[in-house]
């Protein structure tokens, strides 16, 4: 039986605003009462549009941040007990939006070597890490260039790569492709599900792009720091109405056979690709 690699209980988080004495002016409660299960291998994905509550939801699975109420167990252990944090560090790996926030080496090899060596890795084994990682994200080619000549893309393969030489059971991915353009956005996409699918690696990614989450196990959707629709992409897809009241799109082939079918073809709900509708409609 599989197991639950992150499990919340009745998460919620709260930000608390403070004048320049340090009084209290506000509280927006950011994760409300979330209540989830991620089993081991899955791929998930969190979505919801800007200030649904997802990114800091994400935070809370590498223990950055920590729960107001409520629990968040990562492979097992509380992440609000301090003891626990050097190991969840090491089963959840975080990906953030800019590469450039995480890359510090000059070398692309020598940044993939950081997350290891600071956890004591053996030299030797270090390079065998991060020459698997680099082949594991088709970077291996470039370990001897200097990360600024890489586009955005790259880096942000660079940056995956980091993360999976400290062999995590988890990658969480908090809107990694949002500064790429469509073509790193897809060579980042083709490297997550590869993870998933090759080295069985546990995968949660953040996004408001719809068109990335049609391989996903399950997908989450938050609303107003809730999770308001959860299910599989087909699922959660074929609601095409109920995801515009939360002001989110359905990606664009969903769209096109949702008004067909409103139109009259006999079309079933939740068509996820190109090839899907041209299937159902020859």
């Amino acid at each position: 039986m599989t197991k639950d690699i992150i499990k919340t209980q009745k998460l919620t988080f709260d930000y608390i605003r403070r004048d320049e004495e340090g009084n209290v002016e506000g509280i927006t409660t950011a994760v409300n009462d979330v209540t989830l299960n991620i089993a081991e291998g899955d791929f998930i994905a969190i979505l919801g549009h800007n200030g649904s509550g997802k990114s800091t939801l994400a935070k809370h699975m590498n223990a950055i941040l920590y729960p107001t109420e409520g629990t968040i167990l990562v492979d097992g252990k509380d992440t609000s007990d301090e003891n626990n944090l050097w190991d969840i560090r090491q089963t959840a790996g975080m990906v953030f939006q800019n590469p450039d926030n995480q890359i510090i080496g000059t070398v692309v090899e020598e940044d993939v070597g950081f997350g290891p060596e600071n956890l004591g890795i053996p030299t030797n084994e270090i390079w065998e890490r991060v020459a698997e990682s680099l082949k594991a994200v088709n970077m291996y080619e470039f370990r001897t260039k200097s990360p600024n000549k890489l586009s955005g893309g790259q880096k942000q393969r660079v940056s995956i790569a980091g993360v999976l030489a400290m062999h995590p059971k988890c990658i969480i991915l908090d809107e990694p492709t949002a500064m790429l353009d469509p073509k790193g956005r897809s060579e980042v996409i083709r490297a997550i599900r590869a993870l998933n699918d090759v080295e069985k690696i546990t995968i949660i990614l953040i996004t408001h792009n719809m068109e990335e989450t049609i391989y996903a196990d399950n997908i989450f959707v938050m609303d107003q720091g809730k999770v308001a629709l959860s299910g599989t992409p087909r699922e959660v897809f074929s609601r095409v109405e109920e995801l515009k009241r939360l002001r989110l799109d359905v990606p664009q082939v969903t769209l096109l056979a949702h008004e067909l079918k409103k139109a009259g073809l006999p079309l079933p709900a939740g068509i996820l690709t190109k090839e899907e509708l041209i299937c159902h409609l020859s």
